[in-house]
C-alpha cells in the first residue's frame, strides 16, 4: 500500500502564563491510501491538537514548533497556514469532521449555501451543478424530505442530522483523507452506531483513508486496521489492531483495555490522572500511574518508540 500521509517528529506547543504546554511532543506515524487507522487516548492527551496541526488550524497561542507532514509528497507545514496552497488542501484533499457540528456549521447560513460554496470554491462547479451534487450527497447519508430541508438552517436540524450534514460536507470533494475527530461522541448510542456504519461504508466505497480520533476502543476494533495509542502528547504504542489487542505491551494500553466493558469481567479503573503538560518531567509520563515501574523508569528519560515485530512499536523501558 502506498503511503498517503507521513507525520514525522511533530511538536506543537502552547505558550501560557504558567509555562510551556507540550500538547504534541515528537509524534510520528503514517497512513496508507484507503486505510482506516485509530488514534486513541484519554481527553487532553493531544489527539485533536495533532490533527489540527496537520490541517494548520492551531489557534494562538499555539505554535507548530517542528516536524513535517508529508501529504502526497509535499510537506504541508511548508505552506502558509492561510495561503492558497493550504486552503486548496483543506476540504478538497483532506477533510475534517468535528465533534460538535454546531461549532463547525455557520448558524447564519443555510445548509445549501454552505455546501454549494465548497463545490464552487474547490471544484469550480456552477451553482446549479453544485446544488445537484450537494443534494445527491445528502441523499446518500439519509436526510429525509430533502427538497424541503436542503434550504434549512443548522439549528433546524437535530444533532444527529447535523452530524450527517457534516459527513456529507466532508465527502463532497471526494478527499483522499478524512479526519474524524470524536465525530460521533456527542450522539446517543443508536445514532452513533448508524453514523459509524455510514462513515465506514462511504470511505470504503470511495477508497478514502480515514483517521478515527476517539477514546472508544470498541469503535477502533471494529473499523480500523492499525491503531496509535497516545498519552501526554506522545504515541506510546502502535501496531495493527490484532497485534495490540492480542498482545498489548505498554502499561497504559493494558490499562485502557482493562477498562473496556466485558460480560462477566470486573472493570479495572486507571487510578490517578494524566499529567500536566506544563513543564512536565523528562521521565516516562505514565510513571505515576504505572504498576510496573522500576528504578530504570524513575531515573531514565522517557523511552522512544522501538520496533517489536510486524507493525508493532512500543515506548516502554520494561519491554525488550
Amino acid at each position: 500500500m502506498t503511503t498517503l500521509l507521513k507525520v514525522e517528529n511533530l511538536r506543537t506547543y502552547f505558550k501560557t502564563e504558567r509555562g510551556l504546554v507540550k500538547a504534541v511532543n515528537d509524534v510520528s506515524y503514517d497512513i496508507k491510501e484507503g486505510e482506516i487507522i485509530g488514534l486513541v487516548g484519554e481527553s487532553g492527551c493531544g489527539k485533536s491538537v495533532s490533527q489540527l496541526s496537520i490541517m494548520q488550524l492551531i489557534p494562538k497561542p499555539g505554535e507548530i514548533v517542528s516536524g513535517s507532514v508529508i501529504f502526497e509528497g509535499q510537506d504541508l507545514l511548508k505552506y502558509s497556514a492561510n495561503g492558497p496552497e493550504m486552503r486548496a488542501v483543506r476540504g478538497a484533499k483532506i477533510s475534517m469532521i468535528f465533534q460538535e457540528p454546531m461549532t463547525s456549521l455557520n448558524p447564519a447560513l443555510k445548509i445549501s449555501t454552505q455546501m454549494i460554496e465548497i463545490l464552487e470554491l474547490h471544484l469550480k462547479m456552477d451553482r446549479n451543478e453544485a446544488r445537484e451534487r450537494s443534494m445527491e450527497q445528502l441523499k446518500l447519508i439519509g436526510i429525509p424530505d430533502l427538497e424541503r430541508r436542503f434550504d434549512d438552517y443548522p439549528h433546524q436540524f437535530s444533532g444527529g442530522m447535523r452530524q450527517r450534514v457534516m459527513v456529507a460536507m466532508a465527502m463532497l470533494c471526494k478527499p483522499k483523507l478524512i479526519i474524524a475527530d470524536e465525530a460521533t461522541t456527542a450522539l446517543d448510542a443508536t445514532i452513533q452506531a448508524q453514523m459509524l456504519e455510514l462513515m465506514n461504508e462511504l470511505v470504503v466505497k470511495n477508497k478514502t483513508a480515514m483517521t478515527m480520533v476517539t477514546h472508544n476502543l470498541g469503535v477502533v476494533a471494529r473499523y480500523a486496521r492499525r491503531v496509535n495509542i497516545m498519552y501526554a502528547g506522545m504515541i506510546v504504542e502502535s501496531g495493527t489492531v490484532k497485534e495490540i489487542w492480542d498482545n498489548p505491551r505498554h502499561p497504559y494500553t493494558i490499562a485502557l483495555l482493562n477498562c473496556v466493558p466485558k460480560l462477566g469481567k470486573k472493570l479495572v479503573p486507571i487510578y490517578g490522572a494524566p499529567p500536566s503538560l506544563i513543564n512536565n518531567p523528562s521521565t516516562c509520563p505514565f510513571l505515576p500511574r504505572c504498576r510496573f515501574q522500576t528504578d530504570v523508569c524513575r531515573n531514565e528519560p522517557a523511552p522512544k518508540l522501538r520496533h517489536l515485530q510486524g507493525e508493532h512499536y512500543v515506548a516502554c523501558h520494561m519491554v525488550s
